[in-house]
């Protein structure tokens, strides 16, 4: 496994203003995150005072997801947009199924970065790598993942809570569909994405909180998020919001009765 260098790493983290993998760092009990991520985060709570819930339901989706394509036998995993190490991690849970899963991460940001070492500790029949890309950067993302996967094999895709950061005018589905053309048959796509079609004046209100700091956000409808895997199977249960997606599979997150979520979520399979 190769080992990112992170030099100098902090003098690269833009701290002027929030960002939203360490406001999700903050929503889950992190600590690394700052006092800007943490002001925009009580705004949010303000609005809507169960996104700590909802920002758990996303992360036991990606549990519960990586357990079912564990189950499946794909043994190679590329996880974009990966955000700040919270265990388990992804190749925490796939290489419980089997120790030999080879897993790449991705992500832009210099915090991440900072913490690859933490997302590089895995078992030694396995092999994890970390990619430091954009991810509409997708010839860099390919490139580089391709020296520890496979893609003449399956490959699940990972995008969790990251194309609602990616505009349509950004090349959101263009970088999607580029991605899943490099992938062979038998291979899967999880995504998980936020919407405005249950709480649409809450999404409003955050909406204008993120267009005040210069961030993008760009929830999306079902039909939109389903345009996401054209061409694709998706698999049962279909389209639903987080906890809805085989909740046998893992244990439930207090308080998500309570709540009602926040996204969609869905796994496709790429056929022959």
């Amino acid at each position: 496994m190769s080992r990112p260098e992170n030099d100098a790493t902090a003098l690269r983290i833009d701290t002027s203003r929030p960002h939203p993998a360490r406001m999700y760092d903050w929503f889950l009990g992190g600590k690394d995150n700052y006092p800007v991520d943490e002001a925009m985060g009580r705004q949010m709570l303000a609005v809507e005072p169960a996104v700590p819930v909802m920002a758990r339901v996303n992360r036991a989706f990606m549990h519960r997801a990586t357990r079912w394509l564990a189950a499946q036998g794909v043994r190679q995993f590329l996880d974009i947009g990966t955000g700040i190490p919270t265990e388990p991690n992804l190749h925490q849970v796939a290489q419980e199924a089997d120790p030999a899963t080879r897993v790449v991460y991705c992500d832009h940001d210099p915090i991440v970065l900072a913490h690859a070492e933490a997302l590089l500790k895995g078992t030694p029949e396995g092999a994890i790598d970390y990619v430091q890309a954009d991810a509409r950067d997708v010839d860099a993302i390919l490139g580089q993942a391709g020296k520890t996967l496979d893609f003449d094999r399956p490959v699940v895709l990972s995008l969790i809570s990251l194309l609602h950061f990616v505009s349509d005018e950004d090349g959101a589905y263009e970088l999607v569909d580029r991605l899943v053309s490099a992938l062979a048959p038998g291979s899967y796509m999880v995504i998980s994405h936020l919407t405005a079609d249950f709480h649409p004046e809450e999404a409003r209100k955050v909406d204008e909180m993120y267009k005040a700091k210069a961030l993008t956000l760009a929830p999306r409808s079902r039909e939109q998020f389903a345009a996401f895997f054209r061409g694709l199977e998706i698999v049962e249960p279909g389209i639903v919001a987080a906890e809805a997606w085989h909740p046998e599979l893992g244990e439930p997150v207090p308080g998500q009765d309570d709540v009602i979520s926040a996204g969609y979520v869905a796994v496709g399979r790429k056929g022959a």
